[in-house]
């Protein structure tokens, strides 16, 4: 046999044949190959797989598939035929050519709506037309119906219904299945407010339906439409009726006038409801409560009004009036009015009681207030709601109508959980009454919110996840408690829906939430709710969203391998399982590296999602490779299979061996030593080593064969100087590979080579990863050269690198390959000969790869809304390793999405030839926002408003352009507002409210509709810890802010939101509350307690709402003293003073202190009570007090008294001016070892008279006073000079000398008289003027006398002490003046009597302030101040010096008197204000003391 016929064979493919022999020992050599054959195409044997068509829209349908199995395609696939034609009916087919085998869908147009076709698609090749598939039916979507309902009949049936009568739609016109129909009414006047009632389609004969609740007697324009699922079909044409007619609601405005004893006029207005056309009135009057005494009148529909005659006087009567229709009498208005009694306007009601309090009501029960003699004809109830206060305003929440002898009203509409506080008036003919009293504040329980969120959206966020957002319920709608409100959102599957799932939101303000956990490319319905901790709210409408396209989340299964050659693998697998493949498969990828020895695997891409099987070709013989393969989308790869599939291709002759030397040469041997084949290409079975004299014969070798393991030989036997010339080659099953030849030398001289030199790379050579090296090969050194080896720097700072050690002894080139592009390299080379390495070569000049297209794409691209026409594209630049050259700039991608129209499976964008292109430079087109991060950014402007649009990158250089980044996805026509609300101004309402007001931001910056605004508002010091915010979701630009600290800077920003989100905040803007009253100071304490002395501080108010001006501190005795109640009032002015000693107290007496701070009001007191000592376990009185008189000072002595409960731990002493009544603290701190003390009469004033008294003090505080002293004189022992007998010696001396110089000048006047008699000279008489500085009493008199002396009450004689010095911001309250001073009685002072004895008196203090605690007495007080000497010398007539106090004193002129007027309350210590205006040159005298000193 010479020939065969071989079938089975495949078309278009390209065959080559190989024969070889066979007998009964085995195969022969297989024969060379033929030439390559193809076989001719012929028709595609199989349709297209998997046809499915789907319904896009009303008028196309989406057909995709697969193509035919690649063994069936008989040749390359040109494209595909698709063909249609209407279902069910035997008509033409039409045509549609797809002339690409690479598009596998085809979207059919202009197709018929709402009707069904069928479809049939086959693929053709060069020879022509395959088999069509079997063919697949669908639907396009429902349309709209284009024709309305026929024979539209309506008819009014009743005052507020009207009826429908219609015949449907023709079939044909339709366009879907009929969901139903809907009856439409506007009135004539308002066409803006249409009714709509739905009604379900009823599939035979006439349809009928009603629409109720209309206006009564009112034009209406009604018609019918038919809808389908998509919407709307037209409505029929308007028909014009009227409602029927129905009784009239009441008249309006009923009053009396001209009301005599019988007689009075009726006044009405005409209804507000007429319900008809008014034909009369029907006026009726009776004796109230006597029905038999009815009257009535019917009257015309022009009379408003109708004198009634004929009562009886002072008679109460009701009167009723109702309008009249053609269906009769309306609703009746009524009142009662007595005869000869003019109404009045009604009091006010009372009593205000609040019961039965619900979610959504109260009862509110009262006493009437007075009728006005008429009854009463509405009652109107008024609250303030949420915030209540004076300053609150306050809303008509319910009216009563007709209801005269209510006390009782049910509020209706209220708001859950809100306070409230109600007051009422009452409402008769004559008007309404004055506003009740508030009630008690009252809140609403809580009950479920009662609205869904409103502007339910929903967004793609990312393959896994749906953005969700929504505007929040307003504050008002909570209907609970807010910190208990959120959100419940459910979302489920389109095509699982009972498997909902809910993600709850705990925070009411929350506006948007992201859904995560979602399976990719899978749509999605979500709804929410608010809730609160009584309930939820209703569900919101449905809302769909999609997830994104992803990468396939499973690799393809049945992934197996088969080696069809020592170079080819053959790889098949199937699909990935629709459900994880998350998009629309694009291709595969297959991922090979030889294991063992590839760091990082190859891949070989699969286009096109039909194809499921590859060949890996090119590969290593005999290696054992891992092949893993992975399904990708437009978004990327998606999982490789695993584990990978481990496969090694077939085996084939070996490669040469490699690195021959001949390290031992003899005269007559040779050693020779070499390594395995790079490329053993199977299991080395051996090797062969052939030699022969390089001058014999080419064939005549000596052949000598070994073992796998041996790796040398040595040839014996040779002849000397001679040479030779050897091969080795290994050996495989599959036979003998190529050899290694080599010549050596049987000689001794021989010597390291020479290293290479002229090293060149020619930049022709040179591309972006390789390169080729030029050598010149040195001098062998009488041994020849067998490889040379290459080694690589990375410039500048790289390590010398081997790239290889095995190049063959004749090259004088290499190529270097895998480099990196636009780097800099250094090369340097060495050859190796038997005897061992040369030195390195010189290194070459730095050349430099060319450069290539970047390797990555630029990171982190974000895609974000900037206006509603462009959006913002930032992004890092790709790592600087992987540019591979200079970047020149980036290209953006972007195309719109529109998942409904099948364009999601067209390629990349980067292919599509539609996508627009932005270029930028990195010089100019794009700007730096960051220049320490380099992120980079640029605006897409003009797109369209409420698309979706995809966006990807590419970084580029001269080369070419980066892999695309992942595509990112953005809505286009949603942006938060550009700019921030204009023209804050902040006002101030009051102490805790700020009004705001502002202008939305500019029209072109609010990129859409504004939602609402947030309002950050702050204590100017303390932002952190007091900003709080404030949400409108109303856009309304006026708000009040409340409950604010009073006297407080407020600082205001305000941003406006849409529904994409917030915009900046305005600059801050100042606002300053009102001040109010302070609150309480912060502590009230008392020190230094004697038994008629105290000291009593306070602290500043914790909040003092505003600057404060002073303090009030009141006191009084718990019981009357002697029977007198004594309350003093002292006002102190400033802050700085927050203490006060008080010195008129009672032994053993509980006083009552109260304090208030005052800023423009007076705060809350903070009270105390307090006993005047001694206090119990206090030490005992000291024991014989005695006072010895010294030249320079007095000394007090005692002895030590009574402890009492603890040890004594020192001593005060006391002191007074012997004719006063009040002791003041002299000396403190004296040690608890003393009994004595000295004091220097330079400290006390002279002349007055003292008495002391010593007091223990120990733990308990101050003890018993001592018994007072003796009085002692503070008068020093005076000179000889000052006696007065050496004063009156010389006073009557210096008389004596007068009379003789008077008399002796008298003499000469008498003389000169008769010599000047005529002059007519007048000698003036000179007088010392005396100014009377106190009240009429010489201040010379009083020099030694002027002391801090307190103000008295005496029982005994009822005269007071004089005043004393008081600081500038001290004013006391008090109200009793006295008259009389020591029996005194005072002719220019006041006539005030007495008052009896009991009644309560308030009097003045015995107080003093100090500007710290005493040191020592009183009297050094005075001594140290020198204004005190000069006040009291004589002073020349209108010359005033300054003082350190401001005295009042209560003097009169002898010229104009100065009157005072003195109230006295009883128990109160009211601060009194002196009247009338005091004479000139007067001083204004301290509250409630005398003038004298």
């Amino acid at each position: 046999m010479t020939g065969v016929t071989v079938s089975g064979l495949t078309p278009a493919r390209t065959y080559q044949f190989r024969v070889c022999a066979v007998n009964q020992v085995g195969k022969g050599q297989y024969s060379s190959e033929t030439s390559r054959l193809m076989l001719p195409e012929e028709p595609p044997s199989a349709p297209p797989k998997n046809i499915v068509a789907s319904g896009r829209t009303n008028q196309s349908i989406m057909v995709q598939w697969q193509p035919p199995p690649e063994s069936e395609h008989n040749g390359v696939l040109h494209g595909y035929i698709l063909r249609y034609r209407l279902a069910g009916l035997p008509g033409e087919y039409q045509y549609k050519n797809i002339t690409s085998a690479e598009i596998n869908y085809c979207l059919v147009k202009d197709l018929i709506i709402w009707t069904q076709y069928e479809i049939q698609v086959a693929s053709y090749n060069g020879a022509g037309l395959g088999a069509f598939s079997r063919p697949v039916t669908e639907y396009t979507l429902q349309g709209v119906p284009t024709a309305p309902p026929q024979n539209v009949q309506v008819e009014a049936v009743n005052s507020t219904t009207i009826q429908f009568l219609w015949s449907p739609p023709p079939q044909q016109f339709i366009n879907g299945i009929n969901q139903g129909y809907k009856l439409l009414a506007w009135p004539v006047d308002a066409p803006e407010t249409v009714t709509v009632v739905t009604i379900a389609p009823d599939f035979h004969g006439v349809h009928s339906g009603c629409i109720t609740n209309l206006k009564k007697y009112t034009a209406y324009y009604t018609s019918v439409l038919c809808f389908t699922t998509p919407g709307d079909g037209p409505r029929s044409a308007p028909q014009l009726l009227r409602t029927l007619e129905d009784k009239p609601g009441a008249v309006g405005h009923l009053s009396f006038t001209e009301i005599l004893d019988t007689s009075l006029k009726v006044s009405w207005q005409e209804p507000v409801e007429k319900n008809g056309i008014i034909t009369g009135y029907q006026l009726s009057w009776e004796v109230y409560g006597r029905n038999e005494s009815r009257l009535a009148r019917t009257l015309s529909n022009t009379t408003l009004e109708y004198k009634i005659t004929g009562l009886s006087s002072l008679t109460t009567y009701t009167i009723e009036v109702a309008a009249v229709t053609a269906k009769g009498s309306g609703w009746v208005t009524s009142s009662t009015i007595s005869s000869g009694v003019p109404p009045e306007l009604p009091g006010a009601p009372s009593n205000l009681v609040i019961s039965n309090i619900s979610p959504r009501s109260a009862t509110l029960q009262f006493r009437p207030g007075y009728d006005g003699k008429t009854s009463i004809s509405k009652w109107i109830v008024e609250g303030q709601v949420g915030v209540l206060g004076d300053e609150e305003e306050w809303v008509s929440l319910h009216e009563v109508d007709n209801e005269p002898d209510a006390q009782m009203l049910e509020v209706p509409n209220l708001t859950p959980y809100t306070h409230y506080r109600f007051r009422m008036r009452q409402v008769n003919v004559v008007g309404a009454s004055p506003l009740s009293q508030p009630s008690r504040v009252i809140q609403t329980l809580q009950a479920p919110p009662d609205a869904a969120p409103g502007s339910v959206s929903v967004r793609t966020a990312s393959e896994s996840s749906l953005w969700m957002r929504w505007v929040p319920l307003p504050d008002t709608q909570y209907n609970g408690n807010p910190e208990s409100v959120g959100y419940r959102i459910k979302f489920w599957r389109v095509d699982l829906q009972p498997a909902a799932l809910l993600k709850v939101i705990n925070d009411r303000l929350e506006r948007e939430c992201t859904i995560e956990g979602l399976e990719e490319w899978t749509e999605y319905e979500l709804q929410i709710q608010a809730f609160n901790a009584i309930g939820a709210g209703p569900w919101s409408e449905v809302v769909r969203g999609r997830t994104r396209e992803s990468v396939p989340s499973a690799p393809p299964e049945n992934v197996s391998a088969e080696a069809v050659s020592s170079t080819q693998i053959l790889l098949t697998w199937s699909a990935v399982p629709e459900s994880e493949q998350n998009g629309l498969i694009l291709g595969y990828k297959i991922l090979y590296k030889a294991k063992d020895l590839d760091s990082e695997p190859k891949s070989q891409i699969v286009r096109g999602n039909h194809t499921q099987s590859c060949l890996l070709s090119g590969l290593r013989k005999y290696v054992l490779y891992e092949i893993q393969v992975l399904a990708f989308t437009r978004i990327g790869d998606g999982v490789p299979s695993s584990p990978a599939v481990i496969e090694r291709t077939k085996d084939d002759a070996p490669g040469p061996p490699v690195r021959m030397v001949f390290p031992e040469v003899r005269l007559t041997s040779v050693r020779i030593v070499w390594q395995p084949p790079e490329e053993p290409n199977g299991i080395i079975l051996g090797y062969q080593i052939a030699y022969r004299l390089a001058s014999s014969s080419p064939n005549k070798f000596t052949t000598v064969e070994v073992g796998s393991t041996v790796r040398q030989f040595t040839a014996t036997d040779l002849t000397p100087e001679s040479a030779y010339i050897f091969r080795t080659s290994a050996k495989t099953r599959q036979g003998w590979g190529e050899p290694l030849e080599a010549t050596v030398i049987t000689t001794e001289k021989r010597e390291r080579p020479a290293p290479p030199r002229q090293l060149t790379t020619p930049q022709s050579d040179v591309s972006s990863r390789s390169l080729q090296l030029h050598w010149v090969p040195g001098s062998d050194g009488s041994s020849p050269i067998r490889y040379f080896t290459v080694q690589v720097r990375e410039l500048p700072n790289g390590d010398w690198q081997t790239y290889s050690s095995s190049i063959s002894h004749e090259a004088t080139s290499c190529i270097i390959e895998s480099l990196n592009p636009f780097t800099s390299y250094k090369l340097r080379v060495k050859a190796t000969n038997d005897i061992g390495d040369s030195d390195f070569s010189a290194e070459t000049e730095a050349v430099t790869t060319l450069q290539d297209v970047p390797d990555e794409p630029p990171g982190s691209v974000l895609v974000t809304p900037h206006t509603t026409s462009s959006v913002l594209v930032q992004w890092q630049p790709p790592k600087a390793e992987s540019l591979n050259g200079l970047l020149l700039g980036y290209r953006i991608y972007y195309r719109e999405l529109d998942y409904d129209t099948g364009s999601a499976t067209e390629s990349k964008a980067v292919k599509n030839p539609s996508a627009l292109r932005a270029e930028l430079t990195p010089q100019s087109s794009f700007k730096t926002v960051n220049s320490s991060s380099a992120l980079t950014t640029y605006e897409l402007t003009q797109l369209k408003k409420y698309k979706r649009y995809e966006v990807l990158m590419t970084a580029y250089n001269v080369i070419g352009e980066s892999p695309t980044s992942t595509p990112v996805e953005v809505f286009v026509g949603e942006a938060a507002p550009a700019m921030a609300p204009q023209n804050i101004q902040v006002n101030s309402l009051s102490a805790s409210q700020l009004e705001l007001t502002w202008d939305p931001p500019p029209a072109d910056s609010q990129n859409g509709n504004i939602q609402g605004y947030k309002i950050y508002y702050w204590e100017s010091d303390v932002q952190n810890d007091t900003e709080k915010v404030k949400v409108l979701f109303l856009p309304e630009t006026t708000v009040r802010l409340k409950n604010l600290t009073s006297h407080t800077r407020y600082l205001v920003c305000i941003s406006a939101f849409n529904a994409a989100g917030d915009g900046p905040r305005s600059r801050p803007s100042a606002g300053r509350t009102h001040q109010a009253a302070p609150s309480a100071p912060s502590f009230l304490a008392f020190s230094e307690i004697t038994s008629s002395t105290l000291n009593v501080s306070w602290g500043e108010p914790t909040a003092a709402n505003g600057v404060l001006q002073g303090y009030r501190v009141v006191y009084e005795p718990l019981a009357p003293v002697q029977g007198v109640s004594k309350v003093v009032t002292v006002d102190i002015k400033g802050n700085w003073q927050r203490w006060l000693k008080v010195r008129d107290l009672t032994k053993g007496m509980t006083y009552l202190f109260r304090v208030q701070a005052r800023t423009i009001a007076y705060g809350p007191e903070l009270q105390a009570n307090v006993t005047a000592g001694p206090a119990e376990g206090s030490p005992g009185s000291p024991q014989e007090i005695l006072v010895t008189k010294s030249a320079s000072g007095l000394t007090v002595q005692w002895t030590e008294g009574d402890s009492g409960e603890k040890p004594t731990t020192g001593y005060i002493i006391e002191a007074r001016p012997s004719d006063e009544g009040l002791w003041d603290m002299f000396v403190k701190d004296i040690p608890r070892s003393a009994t004595s003390y000295t004091v220097s009469l330079d400290k006390l004033k002279q002349g007055v008279t003292y008495e002391f008294r010593v007091v223990a003090v120990n733990e308990y505080g101050y003890g018993e006073p001592s018994v007072p002293s003796v009085a002692v004189s503070a008068q020093t022992e005076a000179p000889f000079y000052e006696e007065w007998w050496f004063l009156l010696v010389m006073a009557l001396s210096s008389l004596i000398l007068i009379l003789l110089v008077v008399f002796a000048l008298v003499l000469h006047g008498q003389s000169k008289k008769y010599r000047n008699c005529s002059t007519g000279k007048t000698i003036s008489n000179v007088e010392e003027s005396v100014t009377l500085d106190n009240g009429g009493f010489t201040a010379l008199e009083l020099n030694s006398r002027h002391l801090n002396i307190k103000s008295t009450f005496s029982k005994k004689n009822g005269t007071r002490s004089p005043p004393r010095p008081s600081p500038g911001g001290l004013h006391y309250s008090d109200e009793d003046i006295c008259n009389k001073y020591n029996g005194a009685v005072l002719t220019e002072g006041l006539g005030l009597n007495e008052k009896p004895l009991e009644m309560s008196e308030s009097e003045a203090t015995d107080s003093d302030y100090e500007d710290e605690l005493p040191k020592h007495s009183f009297v050094n007080h005075y001594m140290s101040d020198p204004t005190y000497y000069n006040s009291w010398k004589r002073q020349q007539k209108g010359v005033k010096h300054p003082t350190s106090y401001r005295y009042e004193e209560c003097s009169a002129s002898e010229t104009e008197p100065y009157f005072q007027t003195v109230i006295t309350t009883q128990s109160s210590g009211g601060v009194y204000t002196p009247t009338g205006q005091p004479a000139p040159g007067s001083r204004t005298p301290v509250t409630g003391f005398s003038s004298f000193v």
